[in-house]
């Protein structure tokens, strides 16, 4: 910025925005088109239009943007919101426009006269909310352009950013404290999606939030059916799964590494599935223009590494895949959270593995940091692991790491399709006799492969090799198939009674646990996979579930003028509408404008722009 511009913003008059509605509710109905409020959101945004600090933790999906805009609409100035995420804002700013919000960014997309604009609306009070990265806050002149404002409120987004000990840690998130010490008036709302008790507490310690209320909604999703398969050809496994259920839906893809995302992409783009990659080696502009297509067009599958997704507001996610296991409950619901975002029905779906069990082992023993850092890691692991072999119901297990009780939701494959627990402590036995003698009396070590030849009793060219026919073990396994063998190993890992060895080749040895096993002291229960479940369990989970009959050619005529209204105007299809909004337009068929403004999000300002042409569009249906 030149010394003229910056003497320009400097003596520009300071006016604080004036509160745009006399009540929260008044502020629901008239920008957003909802009638009330959902769960705690009511006592939220009172806590910040009272002046009070909040930390909130609600699922995604579940509002928590409202909680921080409506009190800004409803305050004097302007809400000021810290977000991670550079390349959201223009989404996020075009979404609040488009229903009526004065909104605006600073970032290091805009050049400089773009920024002196925003920065003179800020001054004079034009503006309800301006969205910050927190990276901004650490120059000077953006601190002091705020000291020079009204600021209405701090939103904190992504606060579980802030932990060090967490799956998305931004180191320029532990400056945030700053807001307190330097505007120590303006309330404050930090909010995350996801957050065990630890990650609450480090939270509230970081960024000074002891005197704040807390808020923890209930975590469940109802809408979305979690299910884990056991992997084999986790790609064609994948295709299936898009073809029978997910057909022309949006949906993401998450793979571990960047060479499994391309490989993954470019498989679907073969078999006609509209897929592109996104991980941090591609070309930032083929990053930036991929993530703009996956939120702008219908139908796009996204093939990414976890640094996708933080922030995407796309509501019509309809499934999240997992090819790879996550490293911690944490992620794995943060991630299956981008799934049903409109609350229709979704799906989660994650493909498990042996090798998934012994890579997340060796990175775990290789990874930087001491051995208090590694036990987080494997304690995070086991918790992952415990959740993919669970008997029980998936989201009683899921709702439960995070402090919730639940009942069994009849809605997840292990309830639909209940797997049964049998007593593998012969198996295990067996199996760990066999690694016992290849240590003891051979002085060798072998991965998981070599030890099924050698229980099933194969002459293959490694079992000649090392003379491990002679073994007593040789043979003694024929009871269970290669891929039941596959599952003990993958189980007595994830109990802990196995373990990978450090040695980076994938060979496995014993632990203190494997000699109260051989010795019967203790038994060990495993998992038997289930047979396919039912179509009935299978069914498609798109937006066009349980519509009547006659609704479903309506709402597909809504969702292609959407379309076309998006491409014109350059946003994604969700600003324009939900598709639980058109979902409800096309089962009502409202007449006049005054019945279309009673549907849900249909706010005043869509009404006005938009109100005619959604009539047109039911006319020419009828």
């Amino acid at each position: 910025m030149s010394d003229a511009e910056l003497s320009a913003i400097e003596r520009a008059p300071v006016t604080a925005a004036t509160p745009r509605y006399a009540s929260a509710e008044e502020a629901l109905h008239t920008v957003f088109g909802y009638d009330a409020f959902r769960g705690e959101q009511a006592q939220i945004i009172q806590q910040v239009v009272d002046g009070g600090d909040a930390l909130v933790l609600m699922p995604t999906g579940g509002g928590k943007s409202l909680c921080y805009q409506i009190p800004a609409l409803v305050r004097e100035g302007t809400g000021v919101v810290i977000s991670p995420l550079i390349a959201l804002m223009q989404d996020q700013v075009d979404a609040l426009s488009a229903v009526g919000v004065r909104a605006a960014f600073l970032n290091s997309t805009q050049d400089s006269a773009q920024r002196t604009a925003v920065e003179r609306a800020f001054l004079s009070g034009e503006l309800d909310l301006l969205y910050l990265a927190p990276e901004r806050l650490r120059v000077s002149a953006t601190a002091d352009l705020l000291d020079r404002g009204v600021i209405s409120l701090f939103a904190i987004d992504e606060a579980h950013c802030v932990s060090q000990w967490g799956h998305d840690f931004r180191p320029d998130y532990l400056q945030l404290s700053m807001l307190h010490e330097r505007w120590p008036a303006v309330p404050r709302i930090a909010l995350t999606a996801t957050a065990t008790e630890q990650t609450h507490l480090e939270i509230q310690k970081r960024l000074q939030l002891a005197d704040a209320r807390h808020f923890v909604a209930s975590f469940d999703r109802p809408n979305i059916q979690y299910r884990i398969a056991a992997k084999n050809a986790p790609q064609q496994q994948l295709l299936e799964l898009l073809r029978s259920e997910h057909a022309g839906d949006a949906g993401i893809v998450y793979c571990l590494s960047r060479a499994s995302v391309e490989k993954t992409a470019e498989f679907l783009v073969q078999n006609g599935i509209p897929a592109l990659p996104y991980h941090a080696g591609l070309d930032s502009r083929l990053r930036a223009a991929n993530q703009s297509r996956f939120l702008r067009e219908d139908g796009i599958v996204m093939v990414a590494t976890i640094a996708f997704g933080m922030g995407i507001d796309k509501p019509d996610v309809r499934f999240v895949a997992h090819l790879d296991l996550p490293k911690s409950v944490e992620g794995y619901y943060q991630e299956t959270g981008r799934a049903g975002r409109d609350g229709l029905p979704s799906t989660a779906w994650l493909a498990y593995g042996l090798q998934d069990v012994m890579q997340q082992r060796r990175m775990i023993d290789s990874s930087e940091g001491d051995a208090e850092h590694r036990r987080r890691l494997g304690t995070h692991l086991d918790a992952m692991l415990a959740l993919c072999e669970t008997v029980e119901c998936r989201r009683v297990q899921l709702l439960a790491y995070f402090g919730e009780i639940s009942t069994p939701c009849g809605n997840c494959d292990t309830c639909l399709s209940p797997p049964e627990a049998w007593d593998g402590t012969v198996p295990a036995q067996k199996l760990l006799s066999t690694v016992v003698r290849l240590q003891r009396e051979r002085n060798q070590k072998f991965g998981a492969g070599q030890i099924i030849d050698i229980l099933l009793g194969k002459t293959t060219p490694r079992v000649t090799q090392y003379d491990h026919g002679s073994l007593s073990t040789f043979g003694i396994g024929t009871e269970l198939g290669e891929q039941e063998w596959r599952g003990v190993v993958r189980q007595l890992l994830a109990q802990g009674v196995l373990a990978v060895n450090s040695d980076g080749y994938g060979t496995l040895i014993t632990t203190e646990s494997s000699a109260a096993v051989l010795g019967s002291q203790r038994s060990v229960m495993l998992r038997r996979e289930p047979e396919r479940p039912t179509r009935a369990a299978r069914a498609r989970r798109t937006a066009l579930a349980d519509l009547p009959a006659s609704a479903a050619p309506v709402f597909e005529q809504l969702r292609t003028w959407r379309a076309a209204e998006a491409k014109e105007q350059g946003v994604p299809a969700y600003v324009i509408f939900h598709d639980a909004t058109l979902r409800e337009i096309a089962t009502g068929i409202p007449s006049t404008l005054a019945e279309l403004g009673t549907m849900s999000g249909v706010g005043e300002n869509k009404l006005a722009k938009y109100g005619e042409a959604i009539l047109g569009v039911l006319g020419a249906a009828g």
